[in-house]
């Protein structure tokens, strides 16, 4: 059974940076980070494999930066002058082998 344990998160003003981070119970191919708005179906935010290659959605690219420490098995996504339309619950996502596997989910509020 793989865990991810997500931590970071929190209030924020627009403009203003925050970061996540995720660290898995093992090595994982792919991880990255999902996030679900109120009333919104959940999204894809950027992703990143073990050989750091990544991929971003196109509402935050240049915005954030996702990275990895394949030593720790952990995931961490840099988020950069932050609007109010990024507000969520971001979930960390994992993929080894065909199966995926997801985190708690960590609020993410950016408002004034």
């Amino acid at each position: 059974q793989v865990q991810l344990v997500e931590s970071g998160g929190g209030l924020v003003q627009p403009g203003g940076s925050l970061r996540l981070s995720c660290a898995a119970s093992r090595s994982m191919i792919r991880m990255g980070w999902y996030r679900q708005a109120d009333g919104k179906q959940r999204e894809f935010v950027a992703t990143i494999t073990a050989l750091s290659t990544t991929a971003y959605a196109d509402s935050v690219k240049g915005r954030f930066t996702i990275s990895r420490d394949n030593a720790k098995n952990t995931v961490t996504l840099q988020m950069n002058s932050l609007k109010p339309e990024d507000t969520a619950v971001y979930y960390c996502n994992a993929e080894l082998w065909g199966a995926a596997y997801w985190g708690q989910g960590t609020q993410v509020t950016v408002s004034s």
